[in-house]
């Protein structure tokens, strides 16, 4: 049996942030609050406010821009956050809109219709609603039979998500379509100076299937793990409700410096296991497809399993473009690149994020 990814797919919004935009737009924000606050900043009782620039951000990150579902609200100092249109019950969601348009994308490079794909899984990090699933919205829209449903490993969503359309296959389903649909610009607090610059928002969709002879990626080796750390969080939830808590404090946050220090050497040392489960060396491997988080954490993650000579083009950055994009970061990168790979030769994918969650998969291209 030859599980293989033949089809992947690629959506993002019109709208581009600039990380000059972004810091005018911040530094705005701290200048008015400093001077609001200036008496009880005076006595201690609050505490300054920092503005950031645009050399700093490249510099901590690799991102120089990113693409979001609306700019006009972000960059609005009085609000700092999108603004989206309510949409009622018989229209198609936003997070589904994006997910079919990737879709279709996929299914056209793989070669197959809706009646050839048995199930639907919408993997991200952030999801627009409870329910019902968006994945089942999706799978409606596309008028795919089966079944669907709606997962989060945080960032490391779409490898967890490939483990989980390859077992579905291996189970007896014929075709898995896997959507990675990630708004993060509704989540974030555009009023921090540590994490405003991180995310984007996109789409992305890949088509996994048991195939002998169609070209793609097979999926040789999937490796997942978890360990719990409280180091990213987003406390956003229906229960902030009954416990009267608001604001932005309940969005996405974390210790930067710790996530460094603990997960580079983590996802290193699965990389590394993997491939000497599967008696390969690091030289064997033409493209490692990270987690599109940060570019000097890729770039630590490379010297460890490849070496310190080894070539920056081995580890594809599409920060600079798309900034971090939770799950959707590793498919951009593999959709990016895929050409670079040659029959025969091999790949890694890797996403890693909060829980700590991370998932390492082998693949190989076939012809």
């Amino acid at each position: 049996m030859s599980i293989r990814i033949t089809g992947t797919g690629l959506f993002h919004p019109t709208e581009v942030i600039s990380n000059q935009e972004l810091v005018a737009s911040l530094n705005a924000y701290v200048e008015r609050y400093n001077q609001a606050h200036a008496e009880q900043i005076a006595a201690g009782e609050l505490a300054e406010l920092h503005g950031s620039s645009a050399e700093f951000i490249e510099k901590a990150s690799g991102i120089k821009s990113r693409y979001v579902v609306e700019k006009s609200g972000i960059l609005d100092i009085d609000r700092m956050y999108p603004r989206l249109a309510e949409r009622s019950n018989d229209e198609l969601s936003l997070q589904a809109e994006w997910g079919v348009i990737a879709a279709k994308q996929a299914m056209q490079q793989a070669g197959v219709t809706a009646d050839e794909i048995d199930v639907v899984i919408l993997a991200c990090s952030n999801m627009q609603r409870a329910y019902p699933a968006v994945s089942i919205e999706i799978q409606s829209a596309l008028g795919i039979k089966g079944y669907a449903y709606d997962m989060n490993v945080a960032c490391s969503s779409a490898t967890f998500g490939l483990k989980q359309a390859h077992d579905a296959i291996q189970a007896g389903a014929r075709r898995v379509l896997m959507v990675n649909v990630e708004i993060t610009s509704a989540h974030l607090n555009f009023k921090s100076r540590d994490c405003h610059f991180i995310f984007g928002d996109v789409a992305t969709a890949t088509i996994i299937e048991e195939s002998s002879d169609k070209a793609g990626f097979e999926l040789v080796d999937l490796s997942l793990q978890t360990q719990f750390s409280n180091n990213i969080r987003n406390n956003f939830g229906f229960l902030n409700r009954c416990e009267d808590a608001f604001g932005d404090a309940l969005l996405f946050n974390q210790d930067g410096r710790k996530v460094f220090k603990e997960v580079c050497p983590l996802v290193a040392q699965m990389i590394n296991q993997q491939l000497e489960k599967n008696q390969l060396l690091a030289d064997q491997v033409k493209r490692f497809w990270l987690h599109q988080a940060n570019a000097n954490m890729n770039e630590l993650i490379l010297k460890y399993v490849a070496g310190k000579q080894a070539e920056a083009e081995r580890a594809p950055i599409i920060l600079d473009e798309f900034a971090n994009t939770s799950s959707a970061g590793v498919i951009i990168a593999m959709h990016k690149t895929a050409h670079e790979v040659c029959v025969g030769e091999y790949a890694i994918l890797s996403s890693f994020g909060a829980g700590y969650s991370v998932g390492t998969v082998l693949l190989k291209k076939v012809g």
